[in-house]
């Protein structure tokens, strides 16, 4: 073990135990049954634009306390996360709902097992843009988030196909476009967020965390491998409690969780990610239906015509609410 990997489990192991609200009670979970492995592998973003995710970041000292010796994170994108989940190259992977929404229309063997936390998009704009019905004819920045923009402006009546100039190539650094006054508005996602605020970069227009209908329903959620959960549902179930109890962590004491993010090598900016942790929701899990999420964005991206699959056949084909209802039950939820 390098020097690194001693610095960021004895910081990770010190930081848990001093949270040992979070810990799980080991006399709890004796009357479960034995682990089937003790490897378990979860996606990261090889980008710093996922310290939303942070629940997953910081759950390793938990999954350790749930059995697992083998923790390990391996290197993924927004563009092939999907598809890398689905052929087992990770077991576990948070992103947002709607990815793994047109993922499951696609035939991509994964289950949705968790909502993560709601609200961490913010439109930002310039001018007398105020609304989202003020986008007509305008061009709009996004990475990532196409189905969603596109999302926001049907819902005011809007077609996003003909009404929005979209740009979304990486190469062409949208955001920076943006910040030079060549984009109208853009769809921001933490650590851009940050970002823009601390450069004082147009006005906030939406902010998922509290504008309705978006804040209401998880924004991004947990996928498993549909072979991994299937064959170790033990694990999945202990995966999935570690993960909860991490989204505790972040959101009653933001400023640790913040920190073992940076020290775990997740994202270099504590104060961004501090932000960020302060404002996303962490606590929804408790509190959203996983189910009534993924039926609504799923509708929506039924009506855009952005999947074929009716929200039924979506949560029929890809989610598996089973280790997470026991676990809300025995945290009492």
């Amino acid at each position: 073990m390098t020097m690194w990997q001693t610095r960021r489990r004895f910081l990770t192991m010190a930081a848990l135990a001093g949270a040992a609200g979070i810990l799980p009670p080991q006399r709890a979970w004796a009357a479960e049954a034995a682990l089937e492995t003790t490897t378990v592998r979860l996606g990261r973003w090889i980008s710093s634009a996922s310290i939303c995710f942070a629940p997953q970041y910081v759950c390793e000292a938990l999954l350790r306390a749930e059995g697992f010796t083998d923790v390990r994170y391996v290197d993924t994108n927004v563009r092939t996360q999907s598809e890398e989940l689905g052929r087992g190259k990770f077991d576990f992977q948070a992103s947002l709902s709607i990815s793994w929404i047109t993922a499951i229309d696609a035939g991509v063997p994964i289950a949705i097992v968790t909502g993560v936390h709601a609200g961490c998009y913010e439109l930002f704009a310039h001018g007398g843009i105020r609304g989202i019905a003020d986008l007509k004819g305008k061009r709009v920045g996004h990475l990532g988030g196409f189905e969603l923009i596109s999302m926001m402006a049907a819902y005011v009546g809007l077609d996003p196909k003909k009404d929005l100039a979209v740009v979304d190539d990486p190469t062409a650094n949208p955001v920076e476009l943006f910040a030079e006054g060549k984009l109208d508005a853009y769809l921001a996602f933490p650590p851009e967020v940050q970002e823009l605020h601390a450069r004082k970069v147009g006005h906030v227009v939406l902010r998922t965390a509290v504008d309705r209908p978006w804040s209401q329903y998880f924004c991004c959620m947990m996928a498993a491998n549909r072979e991994y959960a299937a064959r170790y549902p033990v694990a999945t179930k202990r995966v999935i409690r570690a993960v909860l109890k991490a989204a505790d962590l972040c959101a009653g004491e933001p400023e640790l969780a913040a920190r073992l993010i940076v020290e775990g090598g997740f994202t270099e900016r504590y104060d961004y990610a501090l932000q960020t942790l302060k404002e996303v929701p962490y606590g929804a899990w408790r509190e959203y239906d996983a189910e009534d999420a993924m039926r609504f964005y799923a509708l929506r991206l039924h009506e855009l015509g952005m999947i074929k699959s009716t929200p039924q056949q979506i949560i029929a084909n890809g989610t598996d609410w089973r280790f997470l209802n026991e676990i809300k039950r025995e945290l009492k939820a």
